[in-house]
Parts: C-alpha cells; sequence; structure tokens
C-alpha cells in the first residue's frame, strides 16, 4: 500500500518559480520511476516529465530549459523545479510513480492526488 502525496502549488507571476514535491509512503521496495503529468479542463492529461532509477530525464517540448524532474531516494520523494513560469502552465499537476510494493513485492503505477499551479498578473 502506497500513497503519493504532491506539495507545493499555487498561484505564481508569469516568470515566476515554484517547486513541487512529491512524496511517497508505504511499504516501498522500490520506485522505479516517477513521472509528473498535468492538465486542464477539457483537455487530456498531458506528461511534463520524468525520471528512471537510473536517472535518465525526459521532458515535454514545451518545458525543456525551464523545468527540471528530480529525485531524493533516501526521502523517496521527487520534485518538479518549475521555472520561467508561463501562462499556459497553469494546470493541476499530477505525481505518478511506477512502485514496488508489498510482499512479494508487486508493481504499481500509483497517483497523487493533484495539485493547482495558476500563473497569472
Amino acid at each position: 500500500q502506497v500513497q503519493l502525496v504532491e506539495s507545493g502549488g499555487g498561484l505564481v507571476q508569469p516568470g515566476g518559480s515554484l517547486r513541487l514535491s512529491c512524496a511517497a509512503s508505504g511499504i516501498i521496495f522500490s520506485i522505479d520511476a516517477m513521472g509528473w503529468y498535468r492538465q486542464v479542463p477539457g483537455k487530456q492529461r498531458e506528461l511534463v516529465a520524468t525520471i528512471t532509477s537510473g536517472g535518465r530525464t525526459n521532458y515535454e517540448d514545451s518545458v525543456k530549459g525551464r523545468f527540471t524532474i528530480s529525485r531524493d531516494v533516501a526521502k523517496n520523494t521527487g520534485y518538479l523545479q518549475m521555472n520561467s513560469l508561463k501562462p499556459e502552465d497553469t494546470a493541476v499537476y499530477y505525481c505518478n510513480a511506477d512502485i514496488r510494493s508489498g510482499w512479494p513485492p508487486r508493481s504499481l503505477e500509483v497517483w497523487g492526488q493533484g495539485t493547482l499551479v495558476t500563473v497569472s498578473s
């Protein structure tokens, strides 16, 4: 049983920065990968960034050079550093992770509850 909790969202001015956190708790044997997604009303959920257990990262084109995904393995926590924010970045941001949990360990896909990021003047 695993839970992901996002935090760090809020209201920010265009050009500003936010740092989102994704904390995993529960019986965790390993986190194979973690990602951040975002969704606005009426649109599909969009992959923003991913990081593998080996540290390989990938980004959606519109956030390259502005966002950075990272993780603290010891804390079972992932982060999304968001710089140079634009109004079009406004969305609910969700954390997702592929986690091995329980005994025997099973591979699970877990989603957080989402945190709202609003970029507006």
